[in-house]
C-alpha cells in the first residue's frame, strides 16, 4: 500500500459490500399541497414541483447508505439529475425506485426514477459519499474558517 492510499483509507473507510450493480430499493410518497410548485408564496402551478421531487429521489436513493453506513458515518449528497417529464397531482402516490449503477470504495450512484401508476413523471442520477462524522466535521470547520 503507497502512502497516498494509508492516508486515503484513513479518511475513506470502504462502505459495508453488502450490495452489488443492479440493487434496487423503492419508496412511496404521497404529494400534499407543501409539494406544489410555489415561489414566494405564489403557486406557480398545481403539480409535484421539480424541487420536492429531488427531494424525494434523493430520500430513495438514500435508503442504499442508511443500511451500509457505520454509526460514526453519515451520507453526503454529491449529485442530483432530474428530467421531469410529466406532472404529479396532489394526493397522488408517486412510487420512486432506485438502482445502484455504481460503487467505489465509499461512494453509492444510483438511477432512478418516478412513477405513478404506469406513468413515468420524472427519472435521474443521483451520488452519495460515505464519510466518517469527524471528516463531516473538519469539512464544516474549514469552511467556517
Amino acid at each position: 500500500m503507497t502512502l497516498e492510499q494509508t492516508k486515503c483509507s484513513k479518511i475513506f473507510r470502504p462502505i459495508k459490500d453488502i450490495f452489488k450493480i443492479g440493487d434496487t430499493v423503492e419508496t412511496e410518497y404521497i404529494v400534499t399541497a407543501t409539494d406544489l410548485a410555489m415561489f414566494n408564496g405564489q403557486m406557480v402551478h398545481p403539480f409535484f414541483s421539480t424541487f420536492a421531487l429531488g427531494r424525494e429521489a434523493e430520500w430513495c436513493c438514500r435508503q442504499f447508505v442508511l443500511q451500509c453506513k457505520n454509526e460514526d458515518e453519515e451520507g453526503i449528497g454529491t449529485f442530483l439529475n432530474i428530467s421531469h417529464l410529466s406532472p404529479a397531482l396532489l394526493g397522488e402516490s408517486v412510487k420512486f425506485v432506485a438502482e445502484i449503477i455504481e460503487i467505489n470504495h465509499n461512494t453509492i450512484n444510483c438511477s432512478w426514477e418516478a412513477m405513478v401508476d404506469q406513468r413515468k413523471v420524472a427519472s435521474g442520477t443521483q451520488g452519495q459519499k460515505v464519510l466518517h462524522n469527524n471528516k463531516i466535521n473538519a469539512l464544516k470547520q474549514s469552511i467556517k474558517n
